[in-house]
């Protein structure tokens, strides 16, 4: 066995340096496709992240939404007797109403602005992010906010701060100017770094209908619950759609999976990252296969003299493992280099185990590509090849 890899291993490397131009060039060709899948999965994972990070971080194990609102916060109104109501529902440990809207962040140069998700939370409840610097929100009726690190990346401003933002009420814009009192880590909602304020001043300087103008009556999106018990989250989400008037709830990944466009995205990412995958492989199976029919004189003369089967299925197998493994390398290591340059406003995040996931797709598909090759040269008979049979 050791003869026979040290065998098909000589083969692999002399072929490989007798055509070292062409096989850098598809060793090229792999790092191109692996820059692109590994590109596509941090752009899927950054998108998604985007979308969905303050919903995967928040300390809540269940959302109540308005009821038929198809788990879209934004088509969710609830009001505060809600609120009170599933305060008392049995295994409620705390709930805090959470409003959400989009506002413009007028940067410290006056000239440039930045959209933000403004999301109104109750001090001290559920839904309040807990700082890394400063601190918490103090009442609710506070003119205060706290920014999450992405706010903080785009925008320069820092604890101690003041900052203005505007909104638009109808056809007329208002401005408010609120004291940074903390910063949470990123907290992304919707694609926008993300402001929390009181939920009263969220309610009074939010964009509002002309009824909700006219309602002093404020509305929340939905209501953010933690449990006593997380183990028994079913029996309590039932007990709250029984005990409180039209609601609905979701856990966290329900929740994150109702988001606009959320499923949508992340499968269109995946296909594409599945469809390079697929190109990948017929283009290393045609190279390879292009390669053997270029060379079976030679694989029949390797025959001929008793070189078995399964030396040159060897020898192929490890031209094939070493010409993908270093156009993942390379691949890869482009990869990192580019992602220093992309400014924090393009949303790439690589995550450890979707990029482990994409690099070991990456590693099969040479050999995946080379499975017709390495067969037809085991199929290849001496004599046809070297055309001395009738």
């Amino acid at each position: 066995m050791g003869n026979a890899f040290s065998l098909a291993s000589y083969l692999a490397l002399k072929e490989i340096w007798r055509n070292r131009g062409r096989f850098l060039l598809v060793s090229l060709v792999i790092a191109l496709i692996t820059l692109l899948v590994l590109f596509i999965a941090a752009l899927g994972e950054g998108l998604g992240n985007g979308n969905r990070e303050y919903l995967s971080k928040l300390d809540a194990d269940v959302l109540v939404y308005q009821a038929k609102s198809e788990r879209l916060i934004a088509a969710s109104r609830l009001s505060r007797d809600r609120l009170a109501a599933v305060r008392r529902v049995e295994g409620v440990a705390d709930a805090g109403m959470l409003g959400t809207a989009s506002a413009t962040l007028i940067l410290p140069q006056g000239e440039e602005t930045l959209k933000v998700a403004l999301l109104g939370v109750e001090s001290g409840r559920v839904g309040e992010p807990k700082v890394i610097e400063g601190r918490q929100l103090s009442t609710d009726l506070a003119q205060e906010v706290i920014i999450d690190e992405s706010t903080a990346i785009r925008s320069n401003l820092q604890v101690g701060d003041s900052l203005t933002l505007r909104v638009t009420q109808g056809t007329r814009d208002e401005f408010f100017t609120l004291a940074i009192v903390g910063k949470s880590d990123s907290q992304q909602y919707s694609l926008q770094p993300s402001l929390f304020v009181p939920f009263f001043t969220w309610d009074r300087i939010r964009p509002k209908s002309e009824a909700e103008i006219s309602s002093a009556n404020p509305v929340a999106n939905v209501i953010l619950v933690s449990l006593e018990d997380p183990e028994q989250i079913d029996e309590v989400r039932a007990r709250l759609v029984n005990q409180v008037d039209n609601v609905e709830t979701a856990n966290k990944s329900e929740a994150i999976a109702a988001l606009p466009g959320y499923t949508a995205q992340q499968s269109t990412l995946n296909t594409q990252g599945g469809f390079t995958l697929f190109i990948g492989i017929l283009v290393i199976g045609g190279f390879f296969q292009i390669q053997i029919l270029q060379k079976v004189s030679q694989i029949g003369v390797l025959k001929a003299i008793g070189t078995a089967n399964p030396v040159v299925a060897l020898s192929s197998v490890i031209q094939i493992v070493m010409i993908t493994v270093i156009g993942v390398t390379i691949g890869a290591l482009l990869t990192f280099a580019f992602s220093l340059f992309f400014p924090p406003t393009v949303p790439i995040v690589f995550n450890g185990t979707t990029s482990a996931i994409a690099i070991v797709a990456l590693l099969l598909i040479g050999p995946l590509g080379g499975l017709v090759s390495i067969r037809y040269a085991t199929k290849i008979e001496p004599l046809k090849a070297l055309g001395l049979s009738n």
